[in-house]
């Protein structure tokens, strides 16, 4: 099987569609989460090889989830996914620790292309 990814977006639909985009490309999807601190819960109890992180979330929002699941594992892989493609949050994602940023809607070919790089 492929590299395991955690999924986190506060969206069920966003996840089926990531989840749907992963397992596609030869990815395996082994949890998921809807907000910060259930990525973090679940990124102990899991440790993926990659996660893809949504921003804006109830209860802990992305950025600061990274912060919290970099501090558990400095070389966690993180991928930020949202549809603020503002440069702040971009900048924020990178220096929180993030690898790559990806831009809803998605592109499927951009989603795998991310996630092969930074697992690459």
């Amino acid at each position: 099987m492929g590299n395991k990814v955690l999924v986190v977006d506060d969206a069920a639909f966003m996840r089926m569609m990531i989840k749907d985009i992963l397992r596609k490309g030869g990815f395996e999807v082994v949890g998921e989460a809807e907000d910060g601190s259930k990525a973090v819960e679940k990124y102990k109890e899991l440790r993926p090889d990659l996660v893809t992180m949504d921003i804006t979330m109830p209860d802990m929002d992305g950025i600061t989830a990274v912060k919290e699941i970099r501090k558990l594992d400095a070389d966690a892989q993180i991928i930020m996914c949202s549809a603020m493609g503002q440069q702040a949050m971009v900048i924020d994602a990178i220096q929180a620790g993030a690898k790559d940023f990806v831009v809803k809607p998605f592109q499927p070919e951009r989603v795998l292309e991310a996630v092969r790089k930074v697992l690459s």
